[in-house]
């Protein structure tokens, strides 16, 4: 046992100075040790925290003007086949995109949600065989094909010679195709065998979109989307005794591109329609944020916090069905920025860990130390108790 208290005693890293040499105490081989599981302790967390990134966040007036706004998105229908789904995007300013085909990408998908086939829309327009012209006969000499419009003409110079155009044509005059088959573009394009041969099949549709940075929506729908009387309808009313089924489940749903600690709260909702169709919104408050890393580059996104809200038809609200994504921006933007304790700070921190400690065990130890000299020295003379 004494040799284990010799060992701890030469520990003392505070000697005593008794006349010419330094005399080590038990007291001060402990109060060395303590210290140093405590410098060591307190080093740790030191360098811990160190290492550790701190995000400082900010809230700021966005100024800005004239951006854009980059959406990602990926959404699935079990039960809306790929040929009558289209996405359409508008804005407060006035601009519209209906029927949007670039950057889109539709898959196939049976009951299981097994794909069938993914093929990029707008890619492939069928080829019309042995087209007629509007008065019925056949094209002659160097005659160049002219299809008739069905009522839709806005000259008697325009033609409409695909099934497509048909469609464009009904929807710039504000009126549904309720005669369908009998156009002569779309039965020679196969518009209904193609509707027919993925009856029950489901889609699956991915891409992007760059609108203003202005308050607005995007949506997804079965057919066209155009104006009449100031709702919004679609092109497909001969189709409209299916009652679309507008189940669906969002797989991605981002707004800007991705950094540390985003949260997009529409990825992985999803929603199962039990009442006659109707329409399904999601209203966005977009918050633009702006996120610097520790390195200093910058990323330019957005973050946003979504509500929920379904219309059913069958409370006679008329208007198409569909999934809308109704989005409005903040005035206030966000700014993040990743930093990393200062290396000065890091060190400052050490030294004061360390002479604090040192100091405060000399004190410690010294009051110990004395303390134990004056009360053998008492019981020696015996003044002590």
């Amino acid at each position: 046992m004494d040799k284990y208290l010799q060992k701890l005693k030469n520990l003392d890293a505070y000697p005593k100075i008794n006349e010419d040499f330094y005399s080590r105490t038990l007291s001060g081989g402990v109060i060395t040790l303590v210290s140093a599981v405590v410098m060591l302790f307190l080093f740790f967390s030191e360098f811990r925290l160190y290492l550790y990134t701190v995000t400082e966040s900010k809230l700021l007036v966005d100024t800005s003007r004239g951006e854009k706004l980059h959406i990602n998105f990926d959404v699935t229908f079990p039960a809306i086949p790929c040929s009558i789904l289209s996405l359409d995007a508008m804005d407060i300013s006035g601009e519209q995109h209906l029927d949007i085909k670039h950057d889109i990408v539709k898959k196939r998908i049976d009951s299981h949600g097994n794909v069938i086939e993914a093929r990029q829309d707008g890619i492939g327009a069928p080829k019309i065989e042995r087209p007629l012209q509007r008065h019925g006969g056949r094209l002659e000499h160097n005659e160049q094909y002219c299809g008739s419009c069905f009522g839709a003409e806005s000259s008697d110079d325009d033609c409409c010679n695909t099934c497509e155009e048909v469609r464009e044509a009904y929807r710039k005059k504000g009126w549904a195709m309720t005669n369908m088959d009998l156009i002569d573009q779309c039965k020679r394009e196969g518009f209904f065998q193609k509707v027919k041969d993925e009856e029950g099949e489901g889609c699956n549709i991915h891409g992007s979109l760059e609108v203003n940075k202005v308050a607005g929506n995007f949506h997804f729908a079965p057919g066209k989307s155009f104006h009449q009387s100031n709702i919004f309808m679609n092109d497909l009313l001969s189709f409209q005794k299916d009652n679309y089924n507008i189940s669906h489940k969002i797989n991605k749903v981002t707004l800007g591109k991705s950094f540390p600690g985003l949260v997009n709260p529409l990825d992985g909702v999803q929603w199962v329609q039990e009442t006659p169709h109707g329409m399904y919104q999601y209203f966005i408050k977009v918050v633009p944020t702006i996120y610097t890393d520790s390195r200093g580059r910058t990323i330019h996104s957005n973050q946003y916090s979504v509500t929920e809200h379904f219309k059913s038809s069958e409370f006679g609200f008329q208007s198409i069905p569909g999934v809308f994504f109704i989005y409005d921006i903040s005035p206030i933007k966000v700014t993040l920025k990743e930093e990393h304790v200062p290396v000065l700070h890091f060190m400052t921190h050490i030294c004061a860990i360390i002479g604090g400690i040192f100091t405060i065990a000399g004190i410690v130890d010294s009051s110990i130390y004395y303390g134990q000299k004056a009360v053998k020295k008492k019981m020696e003379i015996g003044k002590f108790g």
